[in-house]
């Protein structure tokens, strides 16, 4: 397993814990739902020192007490029946669209609010590009044109017969690999998003970053060395609701999701990288790289969010070095 993975899982685990040890008491019950994902998550924890274990409780701590200000379902139950469920959720669901990591459940209330778990990072989506990946489908339902993929096949049909004659060949060995391989294919691919949208007319704005943000609302809350920065995707005003008489003690407003797509543009001075821009202050790179040293007829977006609207809830909590 990557050393990013364990990482992240590890931190999955710490939020989960503190989430329990922090709200479990005689008139809160919390179970902790037992699976697959949640014991690979703790064992990546249980595989780090005690000090870095310890890091990871003291910044998961931190954010699960802003956490419980802001969400007051999370410690208020209606009844002994009124059970809060902690799960880890499966990597499996981020392909649907679903990108929560940690998930604090009540049945009876048909509440609940996730969390995506980020350490050290702030990608959004890593998605491929091949031959066989219709992008179009995949992302927002609607299927690429036959003229996509005639537009790629050289490209990667090259990158196959390369694989095929030495498979340990390198990306570093394709002379001029950035012109030969990227440039031609994020062409292609910027002329296929504009032909979706021109096509669809106020759609793929919208289904565009329900995809890489995430189709379900949730708290971003990002691990940094002695900080943590804590994300609030409202889209569909499902978090920050009240308990009762008990209201949240910050308001988090609705995200207004885009309509509009302006521009698809290269970065400055680059041969890897495209903007996509969109109205409501929507901005979005996509950096285009070989995800192994070796030749592959794949390749793999590193997608990040440039810019949100100003209606995006940010917190920042700094802790101070142990």
């Amino acid at each position: 397993m990557a050393i990013q993975t364990k990482t992240g899982k590890a931190f999955e685990y710490a939020l989960l814990k503190e989430f329990y040890q922090r709200l479990k008491n005689p008139n809160n019950n919390v179970i902790i739902i037992d699976s697959e994902p949640y014991h690979t998550a703790k064992s990546c924890f249980e595989g780090f020192s005690e000090d870095e274990q310890g890091l990871y409780s003291l910044v998961s701590s931190a954010a699960i007490n802003f956490l419980v200000d802001i969400e007051p379902r999370l410690s208020n139950s209606l009844s002994p029946e009124d059970t809060l469920q902690l799960e880890i959720v499966s990597d499996s669901e981020g392909q649907s669209g679903d990108v929560r990591d940690v998930l604090a459940i009540r049945l009876l209330q048909k509440w609940e609010i996730g969390i995506s778990a980020k350490n050290n990072h702030r990608a959004v989506k890593h998605s491929r590009l091949s031959q066989n990946i219709d992008f179009g489908e995949k992302w927002i339902g609607i299927p690429c044109s036959r003229n996509y993929f005639e537009e790629i096949k050289p490209i990667f049909d090259f990158l196959t017969n390369l694989k095929v004659k030495d498979k340990n060949t390198k990306w570093t060995s394709i002379p001029a690999m950035h012109d030969k391989i990227y440039v031609p294919l994020l062409d292609a691919f910027r002329k296929e998003l504009l032909r979706l949208d021109k096509e669809n007319p106020s759609q793929i704005p919208q289904k565009l970053v329900e995809y890489l943000i995430g189709n379900k609302d949730f708290y971003k809350v990002i691990k940094g060395n002695n900080a943590i920065e804590i994300q609030a995707y409202n889209l569909h005003e499902t978090l920050n609701q009240p308990f009762e008489k008990i209201n949240p003690k910050a308001k988090i407003q609705k995200l207004k999701l885009p309509t509009r797509l302006i521009e698809v543009v290269y970065e400055e001075d680059s041969k890897t990288t495209l903007i996509v821009s969109l109205n409501e202050g929507w901005q979005i790179s996509f950096r285009i790289h070989n995800a192994s040293s070796r030749v592959e007829p794949s390749l793999k977006f590193d997608i990040n969010l440039i810019s949100a609207p100003h209606t995006l809830f940010n917190n920042h909590i700094f802790i101070g070095e142990k």
